[in-house]
């Protein structure tokens, strides 16, 4: 089993070569997309158990500033060194943030724990799409990527269910239930490390090179303020002292980050010249703009089917299937399409627009809309995520030389991850800071019914209003007719933010419309790095020979 993956010396990889390295990704991919859902769904059980409600934003936000400064250095350095002792690293940094996440006592442990968790991450994900793009030529390459995107709708589905479980067993084989939804990643990230390390074998030739240390200090500067602002500004306030000093300094830190990859030209994190290339940048910004409606809308869909809809975390990850079955059909229909006609500019602009009639449809749902009406809605907002996300990928790695592969893929993952964190950030500001007047007004429309009259009994709605939002628990227990206003203030404050999701959707398909359609190349990254040495003129010292990375 351990030459698997061996290309041979004058060809690309085989079908079942490249299903067995895929195994070893996949998994790894699994991890990262796994936790992230399985954590939000049991973060409120864990902190409750740490004794720590006021400081859970921070488990979530240590972990995203570490995932996403990294990405990027991920790719460049995957660039440099190779692809597999990479991957090998993130998956073991994921996997011991993980053993210490379970063993944390305090939110002040975890928060630190999740930040080496979050190392790992950031490689994960980017990774796994720069190797396929190594062994796969770009005309088959969709195909594959499809099983991805599998991936990530699955996880969307399993992590609820997952957390849901673990977060409701009060102990599982002699501690908490809740550290099992990180001991769980151990046996899953232990297979994915002995299957990498036995499978890929990619070759990878020496070159000098200097590492953009500079770059990558002042993006650490740059991205931990702004991040940090776009998860506790809603707490902090806006414009408050703290959020504007975030401000400051990652606009400072934008700047030198800017001077510091034009100093390092070719050797920078993130090359400026790539952005002259037509591809990359639409790609980016496509990748920036979707991404903020994307996951800024994801992250409305489970709150709508506990809140509103009243379902259990377990049932409402198990309602959100019809999202994960739109992924998978929609991305394996592409794939098959892009590799049959070797055209793909029409899928990003097609997911798009589906995206965007999605959310469009998702602002008209309200407390008495069928599950089935948002369930096949959702089935729409899948199908334009499948065809819509590996794509871009797709275009961006064609398009690009095959020396910065690992860098335009990260660069990709990172901007579309950047979007989603704004989004998401935004998107929560916008449906806070309309939730008590949206109940408000449900609440008086309500006190007209008799009905409601009757079974309120000598509560006010006013009372009931203040200070019962930072738990939302409460509604589930309320007569149905008293519970009915506050699901109404609910789903209309969701409404505007769906609609607000839905706008920023139509602009990223305005911009990935001016995505060029190149013709796909029908080489592996691998096998053209490879011919580019051969024909490299000869050294006046010895040329480092290939290593097996």
């Amino acid at each position: 089993m351990a030459n698997t993956g061996t290309p041979e010396a004058t060809g690309e990889l085989t079908h079942r070569q490249i299903v067995t390295i895929l195994a070893g990704l996949m998994l790894g991919m699994f991890l990262s997309a796994l936790d992230q859902t399985v954590v939000a769904t049991a973060i409120r059980t864990i902190a409750d158990d740490l004794d720590g409600f006021s400081l859970q934003a921070w488990a979530t936000t240590a972990f995203l500033i570490t995932s996403t400064i990294v990405t990027p250095l991920y790719g460049k350095l995957s660039d440099i060194y190779g692809r597999k002792p990479l991957f090998l690293t993130a998956i073991a940094l994921f996997l011991v943030g993980s053993l210490l996440c379970g063993l944390a006592s305090s939110m002040y442990e975890l928060a630190a724990y999740r930040a080496v968790q979050g190392l790992g991450a950031g490689g994960l994900m980017s990774l796994a799409f720069a190797i396929i793009g190594d062994i796969v030529p770009p005309r088959e390459r969709s195909k594959y990527q499809g099983y991805f995107m599998a991936v990530f709708g699955t996880s969307s589905v399993l992590g609820p269910v997952v957390g849901g479980f673990f977060a409701g067993t009060d102990s599982f084989l002699g501690a908490a239930g809740w550290r099992w939804i990180f001991w769980v990643n151990l046996p899953v990230g232990a297979i994915a490390l002995v299957v990498v390390y036995r499978v890929l074998h990619i070759p990878h030739h020496a070159r000098d090179h200097r590492i953009d240390w500079p770059g990558a200090l002042a993006l650490v500067f740059a991205l931990v303020p702004l991040l940090t602002v776009a998860e506790q500004g809603r707490e902090w306030g806006w414009g408050s002292g703290r959020s504007v000093g975030c401000y400051v300094v990652g606009v400072i830190g934008i700047v030198l980050f800017l001077l510091a990859e034009r100093t390092y030209g070719d050797e920078a994190l993130l090359p400026l010249r790539m952005f002259r290339e037509r591809t990359y940048a639409v790609g980016s910004a496509g990748s920036l703009i979707i991404g903020m409606g994307m996951f800024g809308a994801m992250a409305l869909l489970p709150q709508y089917l506990q809140i509103v809809k009243g379902s259990s975390p377990t049932m409402g990850g198990l309602q959100m299937l019809p999202l994960v079955i739109g992924i998978m059909a929609a991305a394996g229909v592409s794939g098959t399409v892009i590799t049959r006609t070797g055209r793909y500019r029409i899928f990003p602009l097609t997911g798009g627009v589906l995206m965007a009639l999605a959310l469009l449809l998702f602002s008209r749902i309200g407390a008495d809309t069928p599950l089935w009406e948002t369930m096949l809605i959702m089935a729409m907002f899948g199908a334009g995520l499948g065809v819509n996300m590996q794509p871009v990928i797709l275009a961006v790695q064609n398009a690009v030389d095959p020396r910065d592969m690992g860098v335009a893929t990260a660069a990709v993952t990172f901007f579309r991850q950047m979007g989603g964190t704004l989004g998401t950030a935004v998107f929560l500001s916008v449906l806070f800071s309309k939730l008590t007047g949206d109940i408000r007004a449900a609440l008086a429309d309500a006190e007209k019914d008799p009905a409601f009259q009757r079974a309120l009994g000598d509560n006010t709605s006013l009372e009931m209003t203040e200070g019962s939002l930072s738990d939302t628990s409460f509604i589930s227990s309320l007569p149905a007719v008293v519970a009915h206003p506050f699901k109404v203030g609910f789903s209309d404050a969701m409404s505007t933010v769906f609609l607000l999701a839905a706008g920023i959707t139509v602009i990223g398909v305005v911009i990935l419309w001016m995505l060029p359609e190149l013709p796909l190349r029908s080489q592996s990254g691998m096998r053209a790095r490879e011919e580019a040495a051969a024909a490299a003129p000869v050294a006046p010292a010895p040329a480092a020979g290939p290593t097996q990375s």
